[in-house]
């Protein structure tokens, strides 16, 4: 993005850019399970930085999900779809390697696991 776009920019509450962000994750889904990606606990960081830049830190069910692909492309895409987004980095890690134990209350109630 160009300085002139840059200063066109209203930059928006931490903490409501950062519940927007959380919000455009929830709809994102593993094709193979009826749960969103964030309550999946896939998501391991959020961070908003001036002006409007979000970093994502997440992993994957495993090293050789199927889904490795698209689904960090796809957090990305609608992440910027939010007005006011700068700038997306997406970072995906395997570690700490991911466990059901990172599951949210929900996530394990629709899956049934409680």
């Amino acid at each position: 993005m160009t300085e002139t776009a840059n200063n066109n920019l209203a930059e928006i509450p931490s903490e409501e850019l950062k519940e927007k962000v959380v919000n455009a994750i929830k709809q994102v889904y593993d094709p193979e399970i009826p749960v969103d990606v964030y309550e999946l606990g896939l998501i391991y960081e959020i961070s908003v930085y001036p002006v409007n830049n979000v970093y994502v830190l997440m992993t994957l069910t495993s090293p050789n999900c199927p889904s490795a692909e698209f689904i960090p492309s796809e957090i990305k895409d609608k992440i910027q779809q939010i007005q006011g987004v700068n700038h997306v980095e997406m970072e995906l890690t395997f570690d700490p390697p991911y466990s059901q134990d990172m599951m949210s209350e929900a996530a394990k109630l629709e899956l049934g696991f409680l």
